[in-house]
């Protein structure tokens, strides 16, 4: 890229092919032009804008929109202009330009109030001149770089020099010193649950039968009444024995002995025998 280009190479940056030119009135002392003040609704010009660029130079041409006859045209210097382009204070689409006769080397120069009709227009405005004049100032300055070359950086290694390189591998040295770590069991919880508890000699009764032992019931079966392979023989019924109470016993010794010729065979009776 190089921003040496022909003065007579001219390059089309932006058309608009309607734009409205007013007549300036007195600007006050200090304060920016107004676009209230411009009666816009009977503007006193309207054609096409294009903005071109010779070599570096970038130029705002008003023409005719039918015969491409040249209004009048505005070249800027820099960007942001101070002099050339100025916005309004009052609004985003209307601008003051400062157009000079290219024949004339007189210097006389005039200002006019330009101004869009779409807010999008005057935004392509401003990006055309701010791109054109971006692209300048990188051009220049590789051009620069090419005409003074940094010195160039030697980064290889001399004779005898030698690189360490230390990886630490954080991952590794955690396992590692994980699996040096002996394990020891709390007794607490370890993860694994015992068994259920078999199921294998519980019996059920059948419908209408009420069971009275484990044995009453037989071993489990089948629909059908074949064994299941993996039944158990039930478990016999503990039995216990009932001993008499020794605390509530009558002592004969503390209450004497009784006897009744009439009710003697009645109260044996009434005796429960103990085995």
């Amino acid at each position: 890229m190089s921003s040496n280009l022909p003065d007579d190479y001219e390059r089309i940056l932006l058309v608009k092919p309607v734009v409205s030119v007013y007549k300036l009135p007195p600007r006050g002392a200090n304060r920016g032009f107004r676009a209230a003040d411009w009666k816009l609704e009977y503007p006193d010009w309207k054609g096409r804008m294009r903005i071109v660029t010779l070599g570096e130079k970038c130029i705002i041409r008003l023409e005719d929109s039918n015969n491409g006859k040249l209004f009048g045209e505005c070249p800027i210097d820099d960007w942001p202009s101070v002099t050339a382009v100025e916005a309004v204070i009052d609004s985003s689409r209307y601008f003051v330009l400062r157009l000079v006769d290219p024949k004339d080397l007189s210097g006389r120069h005039a200002f006019i109030g330009v101004g869009f009709a779409d807010r999008g227009d005057s935004f392509d405005f401003n990006v055309a001149i701010s791109d054109h004049f971006k692209w300048l100032k990188q051009s220049k300055e590789i051009e620069k770089e090419d005409q003074n070359p940094k010195p160039a950086v030697d980064l290889s290694l001399k004779a005898g020099q030698t690189i360490t390189i230390n990886l630490k591998n954080t991952n590794s040295g955690e396992r590692r010193g994980s699996e040096s770590k002996p394990r020891t069991n709390t007794g607490g919880f370890t993860g694994i649950l015992p068994p259920p508890p078999s199921s294998l000699n519980t019996r059920v009764p059948p419908p209408g039968v009420k069971a009275t032992s484990k044995q009453d019931l037989g071993p489990l079966s089948r629909v059908g009444g074949t064994p299941m392979p993996h039944d158990v023989p039930a478990p016999s019924p503990v039995t216990f024995r009932q001993e008499p109470a020794t605390d509530n016993l009558l002592d004969d010794d503390q209450w004497g002995s009784f006897s009744s010729s009439t009710n003697t065979s009645t109260n044996q009776s009434n005796w429960v025998s103990f085995s």
